[in-house]
């Protein structure tokens, strides 16, 4: 019988308590503590009140116990306090990877692509003619052979050139990128948490560099009223503070680390919910939060211009809807001859893995 058959819904029932069920909340509460397992606890007790999430055979002081027995989890005993270990560390990258990429893995988004194409490491879905200097491994016989049969039919068959199809192939490229995060105070202002989500992407796009594309290079730049690099194992720490946004201290720094790296394929990443507020003058700052200011908007844009100079394009993802804000970027983004994204906090990570894994590939012919 042809159509669809329906039945009414039964919800699977919730699991409650066990390890691993809590081991995947209190590594999301570790992105919004800033890695303070003594805060992400507390929490988890007053979701335990709220919703029951242990159970009568596996309490809270259960998973505590197997927590510090598996390596999560060490407690200073003169102080009370816990603290996360490597292995936690690893562990949110590893979710945020798994959240981030498996979401982009099943949507279809964004498709920046060249071109050009010719041999090179991976088979894409584009297929043409055969033309003279194609190398004989990227005939499709299988193709080709069909187009011979409807060309010419199958009683006579023959295959002439121009019934040779090709595949084309994608070039895997190396590519050293840098990650340049804000942590101006805005990133928390307005009752939104901005932070936490750029943090959750730079460690996963950490993550999928380390364990898919090893060869690759991730620095990652935080910027306040200075710019400082920081290591893999500071993201789940990282904070906001009481900075305005030096967006050129931060690009100056990211070309410094880029022009070390001998790869020919360089980009930035930069998140930001704002605009440039703050430059160092020798010792002092010079600020302004009102508006655009010319002084520090014109050297920021210079700062665009040399990265261009230099081939290294700047992809800025905004997460502010301000019109005047999105002007800024979108002269920014003209100067650099980069790209820009209008994210939402939920799509950031999408945009930045989609974007990230197609320009890592390059089409030549």
């Amino acid at each position: 019988m042809r159509g669809f058959g329906f039945s009414k819904y039964e919800p699977n029932e919730i699991p409650k308590g066990g390890f691993e069920e809590l081991l995947k909340l209190f590594l999301e509460l570790l992105n919004y503590t800033s890695g303070d397992a003594g805060e992400a606890l507390t929490w988890m007790n007053e979701l335990d009140k709220q919703y029951n999430i242990t159970n009568d055979e596996y309490g809270m002081g259960d998973f505590i116990d197997d927590l510090k027995q598996k390596g999560y989890l060490t407690e200073d005993g003169q102080k009370g306090e816990f603290n996360i270990t490597a292995k936690t560390e690893q562990g949110i990258r590893q979710s945020a990877l798994e959240e981030i990429f498996g979401k982009l893995k099943k949507s279809g988004k964004g498709n920046h692509r060249s071109p050009q194409s010719g041999q090179g490491d991976e088979k894409n879905s584009e297929r043409r003619e055969f033309e003279f200097g194609d190398s004989l491994d990227q005939i499709d016989m299988t193709q080709s052979i069909h187009n011979a049969q409807v060309n010419h039919g199958i009683g006579d068959f023959m295959m002439t050139e121009r019934d040779l199809e090709v595949e084309e192939m994608d070039c895997k490229t190396l590519t050293s990128t840098v990650l340049m995060i804000d942590i101006s105070h805005s990133m928390i202002l307005y009752g939104e948490d901005r932070i936490t989500p750029a943090k959750k992407v730079a460690m996963a796009l950490a993550e999928l560099i380390r364990t898919k594309y090893p060869k690759d290079t991730l620095d990652i730049v935080v910027f306040g009223n200075d710019a400082w690099p920081i290591t893999l194992q500071d993201l789940p720490y990282l904070q906001v503070g009481p900075y305005h946004t030096n967006t050129y201290a931060g690009l100056e720094l990211a070309t410094d680390l880029l022009r070390r790296r001998k790869t020919h394929n360089k980009q930035i990443f930069m998140i930001t919910d704002g605009k440039p507020t703050c430059l160092k003058e020798g010792t002092k700052y010079y600020k302004n939060s009102i508006g655009l200011d010319r002084k520090v908007v014109n050297k920021t844009l210079n700062m665009a211009a040399q990265c261009k100079r230099l081939k290294i394009p700047i992809t800025t993802f905004m997460i502010a809807r301000d019109p005047y804000l999105q002007q800024f970027v979108r002269k920014f983004t003209e100067t650099n001859g980069g790209r820009a994204f209008y994210s939402s906090l939920t799509g950031l990570g999408e945009y930045i893995f989609e974007d990230y894994i197609k320009n890592r590939r390059k089409t030549v012919r």
